[in-house]
């Protein structure tokens, strides 16, 4: 009895010390190339990030919605590896569309990027303006220390 106790104060201790680690870790800012936010923030386990619309690389808008979402969705990746998540991480997203009517389209790209029965908490909503493209997407994770 007297062994599984300790044994579980130690278990305790070592969480504690953990958790009191990445409280100490600190937060991390990656700044967007000449605008006043940060493409990703970090804080200990929690990583945010600012919302990727459907441009391309090259900062033009695709005609297409489909390659739009797909834009935005390969965005969300890269964002979440800055901050060191992956998308098994994360756990929340929000959806702006102007075009509510685009949900479906949208859903199709979107489960690609996520294990089936895996998915983040979702709002959706529909915006009249995103600088010209047709989403947007912001996501938020909870992400083990970066070694």
């Amino acid at each position: 009895m007297r062994k599984k106790l300790l044994s579980s104060l130690a278990l305790i201790a070592s969480v504690t010390v953990a958790s009191v680690a990445s409280a100490e870790e600190p937060t991390q800012y990656f700044p967007r190339a000449g605008k006043p936010f940060s493409s990703v923030i970090r804080m200990g386990h929690s990583v945010y990030m600012s919302g990727v619309t459907g441009a391309a690389a090259d900062g033009s808008i695709p005609a297409d919605f489909t390659t739009q979402a797909t834009n935005a969705m390969d965005a969300v990746v890269a964002r979440m590896k800055q901050g060191g998540a992956t998308m098994d991480d994360v756990y929340k997203c929000t959806i702006a569309l102007t075009d509510m009517n685009d949900w479906d389209a949208f859903n199709l790209v979107y489960v690609k990027y996520f294990k089936p029965n895996r998915f983040p908490v979702r709002m959706s909503f529909g915006s009249t303006g995103l600088g010209g493209s047709a989403v947007e997407v912001q996501c938020e994770a909870h992400a083990e220390p970066k070694p």
